[in-house]
């Protein structure tokens, strides 16, 4: 007996995938996942090529209150990296920190953990963090939601690797907003796949 391969296509869930573009910070608001929608959208993240199956990922959630107080103080640790930058200059950026969890509802900081391995190296592993980063945007998208992927100051700063605890060798690779947006800007130009694909026969 042999059993047939179900190749029904959900053409809904593609023709969504194709619409989809990041969302500016400020656009971004309620409503935001419920904790069960947002279990589902980390386990939809997870789901990526993991050579060697080493997890070198971690998620840092923030929600509520968390957002606000991370941003004010982050904003303080941004003061301090930047002390020498110009004052009308440095108050501008200080505010643009201090907002950056409180437009989106939910915020998900990816974590990069590199294990160490003889024969995994952690580009490799970065690879696969990139991956997750990617999937849980796509998670936000299927599931009606909108996002985006940030990176910037907070990702290289060592501060703000402090003020979350991060470990010896750990390091932020994305930090993805979602919410929803009550206006989704048009779409920008998307690659000439002509331009840049080549095929081999």
């Amino acid at each position: 007996m042999t059993t047939e391969l179900d190749l029904t296509v959900n053409t809904e869930a593609i023709d969504r995938l194709l619409t989809r573009r990041s969302v500016s910070s400020a656009a971004l608001g309620l409503p935001g996942p419920d904790s069960s929608q947002l279990q589902r959208m980390l386990s939809l993240a997870a789901r990526v090529p993991d050579h060697g199956s080493l997890e070198p990922w971690r998620f840092i959630v923030l929600s509520g209150h968390a957002r606000v107080r991370a941003g004010l103080d982050l904003s303080e640790i941004y003061a301090h990296e930047k002390s020498d930058m110009e004052s009308v200059k440095l108050a501008k950026f200080k505010g643009i920190i201090s907002r950056l969890f409180v437009y989106a509802p939910t915020v998900v900081l990816v974590v990069h953990s590199p294990r160490l391995h003889d024969q995994i190296s952690d580009r490799e592993q970065l690879l696969s963090v990139g991956a997750v980063c990617m999937n849980l945007l796509t998670a936000v998208c299927l599931m009606g939601f909108h996002g985006n992927w940030l990176t910037g100051w907070v990702t290289a700063s060592p501060g703000a690797r402090n003020y979350f605890r991060l470990t010896t060798g750990e390091e932020f690779v994305g930090v993805i907003q979602i919410g929803t947006a009550d206006v989704v800007p048009a779409d920008r130009r998307r690659p000439d796949l002509d331009a840049i694909t080549s095929y081999w026969e």
